[in-house]
């Protein structure tokens, strides 16, 4: 079972890598968590890759990184937890749970690239994404439609490029850039 400790160790980790600069350009920036370090991703990355090595258990990294992610106040918990969830344990409703609490596009970017395009149904779960109202959804779906075209797991079809070109002709903001460099991969 995994130590109760094991988050607060983390936490305790985050908050010697904090950076004030970076948290307060994000806090101006307007980013919602009340409790943001400012840490960077790649020190995020050396953490939670530092505790996959110590924990090792897929259940204990799987409750870890359930409990980072119910932090919603912490930015680099939010961060954190998609490197510790085994993929092959998320089930695709999980999935889709943990994709309509996303709250920033950092958060998506790094949910679609750490964890999500590693599924075995991500192809699915992009699919069920991008046919949401919420922006933030279709975000989710389109950047991991992103991350699969860059990693060769979902293909290029003509039928795929006009859901991407019809949806671009109407996209705002943040899904214009997006949108633009997943239509550069067709």
């Amino acid at each position: 079972m995994m130590d109760n400790n094991t988050a607060r160790e983390i936490r305790k980790e985050f908050f010697a890598y904090r950076n004030g600069i970076i948290a307060d350009k994000l806090r101006h920036a307007g980013d919602p968590h009340s409790m943001i370090m400012g840490c960077l991703l790649v020190d995020v990355t050396a953490i939670a890759q530092r505790t996959r090595e110590a924990l090792g258990d897929d259940a204990q990294l799987l409750a870890l990184a359930q409990e980072l992610w119910a932090d919603t106040n912490s930015r680099e918990c939010r961060l954190a937890a998609p490197m510790l969830y085994p993929a092959t344990l998320m089930s695709l409703e999980t999935a889709m749970q943990w994709c309509q609490s996303v709250e920033t596009v950092e958060i998506a970017d790094n949910l679609c690239h750490k964890l999500l395009r590693n599924l075995p149904e991500a192809d699915a779960l992009f699919r069920q994404l991008i046919a949401q109202e919420q922006t933030m959804l279709k975000y989710t779906g389109y950047r991991l439609l992103l991350n699969l075209l860059l990693t060769g797991k979902t293909q290029a079809t003509p039928a795929l490029k006009a859901i991407v070109e019809a949806e671009a002709a109407q996209a705002q903001p943040p899904l214009t850039t997006l949108l633009r460099d997943v239509l550069e991969e067709f």
